[in-house]
C-alpha cells in the first residue's frame, strides 16, 4: 500500500515537495528542491511566444472545473497589441465548491509553487500586476501566502527588474467577502473592482475587457501550479505522466470524501479509474456500508452509481458517462444516506449562493428547496416530482445568465434519474393532486 503514496518529482510535479508534516515549504527549502529553476529558465532562455506554445502543446487544461485549455486562454491575451501596456493576471483561489479543498492544500503547503507559476504566467502575458483572489475562510492559507509573498519580494523575485530580466511585477493577496459566484471569472473581476459580484455578459471576454477595462487573464490555483514543471521538463514528459488511455495530459489532484476509510487528496494521473482511487487510496467504504452513489468532482456535478466506478477520471470519459470531472474531488454517498435529504442540502447551498441577477435562478432554486423539503418530510405530492423535473429543464443550460443554476440542476436531475423511488417515498398520497399554494 505504501507505494501508492510515494511521491516523486517524475510523477508528482504538484506534490513531491510537500513535507511529510504538511508544514509550508518556505523559500529556502523550496529553492533547495529546484524551486524557481523554471522561472530562471523562462526569463533567461524563453520568449513569451515560446512559453505560450509550450503550454498549448502540453495540453494543460484549467483545473478549476471547466477545463478550458490554458494555452488558448493565454494566446487570447498575447494577441493583444503591445501598446496595450496595462494587463492583469488574476489567480482564482475562491474555492467554495462544497467538498473541495484541493487548492487549499497547495496554498498551505507549497505557496512558492503558486507564486512561481504566477510569475511565469505574468511574464508571458506581460502583466505587471497580479492578484490572488482568496476565499475569506482560508485564514491559514492567507497567512502562508502573505509570508511567501514577503519572502519572494525580499529575494528579488517580485518587484522591479526581476532576476535582471527588466520585468516588473507586483503581487497582491485579496481576500474575498465570501460568495460562491466569485469563482466565476467575471463575477470575480466585478468583486475585485468593488462592485456587486454578478457575472458579466461575454463577449467581451476578460482577455479584451477585464479588470478595470484592461486585458485580464484568470487562472485557477492548481492550473498555475502546473506551469513550473512544464517549463522545466517539457511537453513530452508532461504528456507521458498521464495514463496512456487518457486524452488529458499531466496529473490532477483527486480524492474521495464521505464515509470511506481514508478520505483525502492525492496527485494522480488523468485516466486512473474512480474504483482505483476509492479502493486503493481511500481504502474503500467503512465497515457495514456500501457505495450507493458518488459525485466525481464537487456539488455541481451529476451523481454516478457504483456501476460507474470503472470510468477513467478525465474530462472526456466522465462527460461521456453523463457527468463532469469538475474539481475531481469525489464524494462517496453510502447506503445510509437518503438522496432527497442530500439533494435538498445541496440545493439549499445553491439557492443561498445565487447572486439573484436572473429570474430562473433567483426564484427557481428556492422553489426547488421548498418542494424537496416537502418530499423529505413525506408531505409531498406526486405533482411535486413532475415540477422538479420541469425545473431541471427551465434552469438548465442556456436558460439562465450563467452556469450557476445549470450546475445546481446536475445533482437533482441525476438523483431523479437513478433514485426516483426515494423521491416517490416522500409523496403523501400520489393520487391526490397538488392544489396548495406553493409560493
Amino acid at each position: 500500500m505504501s507505494d501508492f503514496f510515494l511521491r516523486t518529482p517524475e510523477k508528482h510535479p504538484l506534490t513531491w515537495r510537500i513535507r511529510d508534516d504538511h508544514k509550508p515549504t518556505w523559500l529556502k527549502e523550496y529553492q533547495n528542491k529546484n524551486g524557481y529553476v523554471a522561472l530562471r529558465k523562462a526569463f533567461k532562455f524563453m520568449s513569451c511566444h515560446e512559453i505560450v506554445s509550450l503550454v498549448q502543446n502540453s495540453g494543460l487544461r484549467g483545473r478549476g472545473g471547466a477545463g478550458f485549455p490554458t494555452g488558448a486562454k493565454w494566446s487570447m491575451i498575447t494577441s493583444q497589441p503591445d501598446q496595450e501596456n496595462i494587463r492583469y493576471l488574476l489567480c482564482n483561489a475562491d474555492e467554495m465548491e462544497p467538498g473541495t479543498y484541493k487548492d487549499r492544500l497547495l496554498m498551505e503547503t507549497s505557496p512558492h509553487l503558486l507564486i512561481e507559476g504566477i510569475l511565469i504566467a505574468a511574464y508571458t502575458l506581460k502583466a505587471n500586476r497580479g492578484y490572488i483572489f482568496l476565499r475569506y475562510e482560508y485564514v491559514y492559507a492567507a497567512s502562508c501566502l502573505s509570508r511567501a509573498i514577503q519572502e519572494a519580494t525580499a529575494a528579488g523575485l517580485i518587484g522591479t527588474n526581476i532576476l535582471g530580466s527588466g520585468f516588473n511585477f507586483e503581487l497582491y493577496l485579496h481576500t474575498g467577502a465570501g460568495r460562491y459566484i466569485c469563482g466565476e471569472e467575471t463575477a470575480l473581476i466585478n468583486s475585485l473592482e468593488g462592485k456587486r459580484p454578478i457575472p458579466r455578459a461575454k463577449p467581451p471576454f476578460p482577455a479584451d475587457v477585464g479588470l478595470w477595462g484592461r486585458p485580464t487573464c484568470v487562472n485557477n490555483v492548481e492550473t498555475l501550479c502546473n506551469i513550473p514543471a512544464i517549463i522545466e521538463n517539457g511537453v513530452s514528459w508532461y504528456r507521458s505522466i498521464s495514463k496512456s488511455s487518457s486524452k488529458d495530459t499531466g496529473t490532477k489532484l483527486m480524492g474521495f470524501s464521505g464515509r470511506v476509510n481514508n478520505p483525502g487528496i492525492w496527485e494522480l494521473p488523468f485516466g486512473i479509474s474512480a474504483r482505483e482511487i476509492l479502493e486503493d487510496y481511500a481504502g474503500g467504504m467503512r465497515s457495514g456500508l456500501f457505495l450507493k452513489a458518488w459525485q466525481p468532482g464537487g456539488a455541481s456535478t451529476a451523481f454516478f452509481t457504483s456501476d460507474h466506478l470503472d470510468i477513467g477520471m478525465d474530462f472526456e470519459k466522465v462527460s461521456i458517462a453523463g457527468s463532469r470531472i469538475g474539481t475531481a474531488i469525489a464524494m462517496a454517498v453510502d447506503n445510509k444516506i437518503n438522496m432527497v435529504s442530500l439533494v435538498r442540502n445541496l440545493e439549499e447551498f445553491f439557492s443561498r449562493e445565487s447572486c439573484g441577477f436572473c429570474t430562473p435562478c433567483r426564484d427557481g432554486l428556492p422553489w426547488i428547496v421548498k418542494l424537496l423539503v416537502s418530499l423529505e418530510e413525506k408531505t409531498g405530492y406526486y405533482e411535486d416530482i413532475k415540477i422538479l423535473e420541469e425545473l431541471c429543464y427551465v434552469l438548465g443550460p442556456g436558460k439562465t445568465f450563467c452556469a450557476h443554476a445549470p450546475g445546481a440542476m446536475e445533482p437533482l436531475q441525476s438523483a431523479l434519474k437513478y433514485f426516483m423511488e426515494e423521491f416517490e417515498d416522500g409523496v403523501l398520497n400520489k393520487f391526490i393532486v397538488n392544489t396548495r399554494q406553493i409560493w
